[in-house]
């Protein structure tokens, strides 16, 4: 499914965070500190998404490995609640009201067939020409989608015809995500 990430690995990150968004409100960047966990120094992509009320308040992250996984937990943090280009920047008086969720991704792997696509067990990041676009596992549970809306949903993100998918130049990756938040 994802990697297999201890209950103590998955607090850390979480704790990471928000003391990361708790940084950027102060108007600093977060040096998150070395961890012995081989596992969290591994370099894999990783989504963060924040929620208010249950809906989303911005979701920002890195398909690949960059940087170590605990790392790019707090690169994307910041960046999910202060870039996410779709919402105003977060303010220090929201933070009490906000849930953090991570996606921490397995590499990518390009299919030829949409019947290897696993709804609820995959996300989808989808490229044709200098168009692309992602949509994290969790997102076609959530919405109760079916494989079709969830491909014709990533190319709509992928600012594409809803049926792009269906074209020969067009690239399918799936990938899986360890997914966990506050509560």
């Amino acid at each position: 499914m994802g990697m297999n990430l201890t209950k103590q690995e998955k607090d850390l990150l979480l704790q990471i965070a928000r003391k990361s968004i708790e940084a950027g409100l102060a108007g600093e960047k977060m040096s998150p500190p070395e961890t012995e966990s081989e596992t969290l120094r591994e370099k894999m992509g990783a989504f963060v998404t924040l929620k208010t009320e249950g809906r989303l308040r911005g979701c920002i992250g890195f398909i690949e490995g960059r940087k170590p996984l605990y790392k790019t937990v707090a690169e994307m943090a910041q960046a999910a609640a202060f870039n996410d280009s779709r919402f105003r920047p977060v303010r220090e008086e929201e933070l009490k009201y906000l849930d953090i969720e991570i996606s921490a991704l397995t590499p990518l792997r390009q299919i030829r067939d949409i019947d290897e696509i696993k709804v609820g067990r995959h996300g989808i990041y989808l490229v044709k020409g200098f168009h692309s676009g992602l949509l994290l596992p969790q997102v076609a549970t959530e919405y109760n989608w079916d494989r079709t809306t969830f491909l014709k949903e990533t190319c709509i993100k992928a600012g594409l015809p809803e049926d792009a998918w269906k074209d020969t130049d067009t690239q399918i990756f799936i990938f899986s995500a360890t997914v966990f938040g506050e509560g």
